[in-house]
């Protein structure tokens, strides 16, 4: 069978480079339909399933043509760039003998690879249990090429003289003017809670957002008063424009009041914070046990701190007045959720305060606006037909206008933060949690800024105009683990073990999205909140325990894959994006160390596939952040998804045994670790993907046997795979010079601390050199009977490595980083002056990153990454200084 490109090569910095400029496009980008977690980047996505159709042409220069159309194919700018796109869509004709399979993803949530497959000319299927995603991926594959080319219908368009609507631009045109119609409707109806704020000089200006804090008694008997909770009461750190809400202690009446204050000075600390809360009036500190007992009993109240106004003078900030509280105070929802938020769940913390409805996520205000503007929904589908539309139209178009209705609640919710940097009301779901938060936002839904209804629709129709409303597309609601679509190539995101909570998150989304659309979709709507029993998810407080969520989700990974291979086309790899990571420890400390190094979201994915008779083909880290931005090492997200790449396995595959299989990693893991490093994969994603070698090699036999017989499990393989990793990055010390070698060594002691002269005596022994060397190369301080290593802010700012009788791979390292601090420019200066030193200062940072992550040293780990990742931008810049002479 002839292997396809992803099985050999990839252009993955192109891509990579791509995924990450793509994080900061916002307009038009099908993110912003609707925000869903954890989605997959259009970039690597759109890649991955180009690559895995095109044949590998075995020949160096046709494979840099291919390499080339994916580097262009990838690129924002080119998303739907027609020649492009038609190029694409020939190679894969020709690859598959002008018949290519479907593309088929069992658990599309944000619906992005079923819409990056319906961009290259495949037809698009994609299925979930979670009507939510069905719901997104319906309005990205589904819709939008029932209605490609059309006209739209409503009176200001007909107006309009225009030859053609190309795409869904006729249906976002009708989405926008519907949209525009609602917020009208709605203004007329409850655009009295939401009025204007008197300036000093009279003026009246439009209301961006109103600023509270949240209450509770004081506990001390002799104070009483209603304190507020803020973590921050700076409304704007902008350079000349600072202000904050300053609380005034009124002792007569034992309240608090706010001014506004700004210019010199700086404001008031906050009073609430991880470890409890304080009393502005009497400095009682105050348990947050007590806040949460309080919450509980529904004794946490809100007072207004400042109201933000946009005026012609930019943003302005005016001091509370009794009038706009009281108006907020008294609004009345017509409609309001009942359902109940999870006793516990991932990502869930505010149970604990009070707050156990959906209904208590949101203040009356804005509960009255959404309610209102769900309502209106069914009276634009009624318009829309009223304007000569058709039924499937009016549907169509309550669909998106819904899903308005539902990305407003994301930022019309009262846990969403003012950001005292850019001075608008940020969104909840920043990342994928509904955590407590003290002082908050409650934006203008008509203020024509972050929060506005009018601004979310714009949004989305402006992203719906893009998407590439051709050929056949399905979203389905179906479980997993009995979804059937044969002859279909699967490339698929599946749930990240205990990752995400996407159902019990989704039910946010879900109580607006289904007042409004339940007439539409019956079905999909048919339950009062997201289903959760069946979701592939290990969530301990579902399932009765965590030995017991992770049997059930062994069980429904091993039933949804053994699906898979049912449905998939063997013809093609199978492709799965994973972003678990994968240390952790487990265990106890009598465990070897085998156990205690591989995580159960990958042992258990990866049983899942080699049980249902897969192997592992490769893997493709696929990095998505920004210069040297790293996650913390406590956190179970990687700056990369890992690719995998899966074939099934020959019935006729061998057995082996632990010793063979050692053997073989020794002979293959090396060299694809280097081939890792050469493709420049960021040191914090290195481990993740030496998995994909490493699990290439396990999983090409039936079974390992152990010494006593059994077979080997995932667990052990990984952990196996993993002491080779650091074997392997051992061994590429003996590129070093003596130097180095020493402070690599020095360093995973002691860092950047003291050790005694004596120790360092003996280890530069062993390496041949002497410590007064060490000195003399700019590597080491040696004073009073201690040695340490010179931090990089004690370098010499005038370094030349051209002038440097003992240059040291040591040295190269921290001034690269250095200079890197100060711009890539001064970096690129450098690494040309280094020349192939260069290359192995690299080298070097990746065996720093790993000592760094084993330490727990996060900061320090952060800088090697950085190096590594920030290198294509250096070494492109110093060969442009070489070619300019600059």
């Amino acid at each position: 069978m002839k292997k396809k490109l992803i099985e050999v090569a990839l252009p993955l910095e192109a891509i990579n480079r791509a995924s990450a400029k793509e994080k900061a496009i916002r307009h038009g980008h099908p993110s912003t339909l609707h925000l869903w977690w954890s989605r997959k980047h259009l970039a690597t996505a759109r890649a991955v399933l180009f690559a895995s159709l095109v044949d590998d042409p075995g020949d160096e220069p046709e494979r840099q043509r291919l390499f080339k159309l994916i580097e262009d194919l990838v690129q924002w700018e080119n998303v739907n760039n027609k020649t492009l796109l038609e190029q694409a869509r020939a190679e894969i004709q020709k690859s598959t003998g002008g018949d290519p399979p479907a593309i088929y993803d069992p658990f599309c949530g944000g619906g992005t690879i079923p819409l990056e497959a319906q961009r290259l000319g495949l037809q698009a299927y994609g299925s979930d249990l979670n009507p939510v995603a069905v719901l997104i991926t319906k309005a990205l594959i589904e819709i939008p090429p029932k209605f490609a080319g059309q006209p739209p219908v409503n009176p200001e368009a007909k107006k309009k003289i225009k030859a053609t609507w190309p795409g869904a631009t006729g249906l976002a045109e009708d989405v926008r003017y519907y949209g525009t119609w609602m917020r009208e409707r709605a203004k007329e109806q409850i655009g009295h809670l939401y009025p204007p704020v008197k300036l000093k000089d009279g003026v009246e200006a439009p209301v961006i957002a109103w600023v509270w804090a949240r209450t509770v008694t004081c506990p001390n008997p002799a104070c009483g008063i209603s304190m507020p909770l803020s973590s921050k009461f700076a409304l704007s750190v902008k350079k000349g424009q600072e202000a904050w809400a300053e609380p005034i202690i009124e002792a007569g009446t034992k309240t608090v009041r706010f001014r506004i204050a700004g210019g010199g000075g700086k404001p008031p600390d906050g009073t609430v914070g991880r470890t409890g809360a304080r009393c502005i009036a009497c400095g009682t500190r105050v348990a947050l046990d007590y806040v949460r007992s309080e919450g509980r009993a529904r004794r946490i109240g809100s007072q207004l701190m400042a109201i933000v106004c946009e005026s012609g003078r930019g943003r302005t900030y005016v001091e509370p007045s009794e009038e706009h509280a009281a108006i907020a105070g008294n609004a009345t929802p017509p409609w309001q959720p009942d359902t109940e938020l999870p006793e516990k769940a991932l990502g869930f913390r505010v149970q604990a305060y009070g707050f156990t409805k959906h209904r208590d996520l949101f203040t009356d205000r804005q509960l009255t606006a959404l309610a209102t503007f769900s309502d209106l929904v069914g009276e634009a589908r009624r318009q829309v037909i009223a304007d000569g539309g058709t039924t499937n139209l009016a549907d169509a178009v309550s669909t998106y206008l819904a899903m308005g209705v539902s990305r407003l609640s994301d930022i019309c919710n009262a846990f969403c933060m003012w950001e005292n940097t850019k001075t608008q009301v940020r969104h909840l779901f920043t990342r994928q949690a509904v955590s407590m938060l003290w002082d908050y936002a409650e934006p203008n839904v008509f203020g024509d800024a972050a929060g506005d209804f009018g601004v979310s629709v714009r949004t989305l129709a402006k992203a719906l105009e893009v998407l590439p409303a051709r050929g056949a597309g399905e979203a389905r609601q179906l479980d997993a683990t009995s979804a059937s679509q044969h002859r279909v190539m699967i490339s698929t995101d599946p749930p990240y073990y205990d990752n995400i909570g996407y159902s019990d998150l989704s039910d946010f989304f879900y109580i607006w999205l289904r007042r409004s659309l339940n007439p539409i979709y019956p079905d999909l709507f048919s339950t009062v909140l997201v289903p959760k029993k069946q979701e592939l998810v290990a969530t301990p407080e579902r399932h009765g325990g965590k030995q017991e969520a992770q049997t059930f989700f062994e069980e429904g990974f091993g039933q949804a894959v053994a699906q898979m291979r049912k449905n998939h086309d063997s013809n093609y790899p199978l492709t799965i994006f994973y972003a678990f990571k994968q240390s952790e420890s487990e265990g106890d400390e009598s465990e070897s160390n085998e156990s205690a190094v591989a995580s159960t979201g990958w042992e258990t994915m990866l049983e899942g596939l080699l049980r249902a008779g897969f192997q592992i083909d490769g893997t493709w880290p696929s990095r998505s952040e920004l210069g040297n931005r790293m996650r913390s090492f406590d956190s179970n997200a990687l700056a990369s998804s890992i690719v995998l790449v899966c074939r099934t396995r020959a019935d006729s595959a061998p057995i082996t045994t632990r010793k063979d299989f050692l053997a073989a990693l020794k002979r293959e893991l090396p060299g694809a670790i280097r081939t890792l490093q050469q493709g420049n994969i960021a040191p914090v994603d290195l481990q993740q993907a030496s998995i994909g070698p490493g699990m290439a090699v396990f999983s090409r036999y039936q079974k390992v046997l152990e010494t006593d017989g059994t077979s080997m499990k995932v667990r052990t393989a990984l952990a196996l795979i993993n002491q080779m990793l650091d074997e392997a990055l051992s061994e590429q010390e003996s590129d070093f010079d003596p130097d180095t070698r020493f402070a690599l060594a020095w360093f995973e002691q002691f860092q950047f601390g003291e050790g005694k002269y004596g120790q360092a005596e003996v280890l530069a022994t062993a390496k041949a050199i002497s410590v007064a060397g060490l000195a003399d190369a700019g590597i080491a301080n040696v004073r009073a009977g201690n040695v340490r290593l010179l931090q990089r802010s004690e370098l010499s700012d005038d370094w030349d490595p051209t002038a440097d009788t003992r240059l040291t791979v040591w040295e190269a390292t921290q001034h690269l980083i250095r200079a890197l601090d100060r711009g890539v420019d001064k970096a690129a200066d450098l690494a040309g002056r280094l020349g192939g030193l260069g290359e192995t200062a690299r080298e070097l940072a990746y065996r720093l990153y790993t000592i760094c992550e084993r330490k727990g040293w996060a900061e320090e780990a952060q800088a090697y990454n950085g190096l590594v990742v920030s290198w294509p931008d250096i070494r492109k810049q110093a060969e442009e200084f070489t070619l300019t002479g600059g």
